[in-house]
């Protein structure tokens, strides 16, 4: 049984509030060694999610089950403002900081987008890039995947593009389309929070630019915990986060696109299968992750990583789940 809905657990109680700041380190990592990447058919299986593809979503906090992992010591060189890692099968939280408190998460917002899309089906629906999708990219100096106004690309092809490179112009299309409309879009999400029961989470748009400010767009660790969770349920989801990169040739109504993962996890950390990155100069850089090792599957995220590079983020989720795969379980 995985966590799905146990963020409740443990005792630990989730508290509104807490400083949004910036901190500094040296960027590079040295990924770990270690087991190989799980096959795809044994790291996308998942309990309880049926054949279609859609997800039974429970709020209900549940007791772990499963073998204890024996917590000794904390993650060293942690860089990050605040984080959370927990054990994905039992729902063992193994480590947190600042793990309750409310801070901007940037692009990780997109998790939410994709997860309102998903629930609503019809990934084989066929989208017009909208006029204003260039201007909207532009103004707010977001991420793009070069989508072209007037071109049509169906709404499963434009999650490849929402969730690998981070894509604005992905996130702008798609609220257009499933709201119909940024705002009823933006309502489904926050709709959907609360019924996940994310009390601490709030969106103002699809994507996480600072829109109307920085810090409008808003969760905690621990709730991102949630949400990834709940996301990775969907097969259609896990697939994609998975992937190194996605290419479309030159088809009818489209031109040709290669989006390559902008989570530096994927292909260079043994076992790692998602999930989402995220980054602005207030939230700097954010990262929901989930790895796989030894038949222990971990999930985690960090919030808040120091804005020296791409792989801030990447960098602290390492030395995190280095440190969670070297716990032992109980007899």
């Amino acid at each position: 049984m995985r966590l799905s809905a146990r963020l409740a657990i443990a005792g630990l109680t989730m508290v509104a509030g807490g400083s949004v700041a910036s901190c500094s380190g040296a960027p590079g990592l040295a990924y770990a060694s270690g087991a190989a990447r799980p096959s795809p058919a044994a790291s996308t299986a998942t309990a309880g999610v049926p054949a279609g593809g859609q997800a039974a979503v429970s709020t209900a906090p549940a007791a772990p089950a499963g073998p204890h992992i024996e917590v000794v010591g904390a993650p060293r060189g942690v860089k990050a403002k605040a984080g959370i890692l927990a054990d994905a099968a039992t729902g063992q939280v193994l480590w947190a900081k600042a793990g309750y408190a409310a801070r901007p998460i940037a692009s990780l917002t997109k998790v939410m987008t994709a997860l309102v899309v998903i629930r609503a089906g019809s990934l084989d629906r066929k989208i017009k890039i909208p006029k204003g999708v260039l201007n909207y990219v532009a103004y707010y100096s977001g991420n793009g995947a070069g989508l072209v106004p007037g071109q049509v690309l169906t709404a499963g092809e434009l999650l490849h593009a929402l969730l690998l490179v981070s894509a604005a112009d992905a996130a702008y299309t798609l609220a257009a389309s499933y709201g119909p409309g940024m705002d009823a879009f933006v309502a489904k999400m926050n709709a959907t929070a609360r019924q996940l029961g994310l009390t601490h989470t709030y969106f103002t748009s699809p994507d996480g630019l600072p829109y109307p400010t920085a810090y409008s767009t808003y969760s905690t660790p621990a709730e991102m915990l949630r949400l990834g969770e709940v996301a990775m349920q969907f097969p259609a989801f896990r697939s994609i986060v998975d992937e190194r990169f996605f290419s479309m040739k030159k088809g009818p109504g489209h031109g040709s696109y290669w989006w390559g993962n902008s989570n530096e996890l994927i292909g260079r950390y043994p076992g790692a299968i998602g999930i989402k990155t995220g980054f602005t100069v207030i939230a700097g850089h954010c990262l929901l992750f989930e790895a796989v090792r030894g038949g222990r599957t971990l999930i985690g995220v960090v919030l808040g990583s120091p804005s020296t590079g791409p792989g801030a983020g990447a960098q602290d989720a390492a030395r995190i789940l280095n440190w969670g795969f070297s716990l032992k379980q109980s007899a």
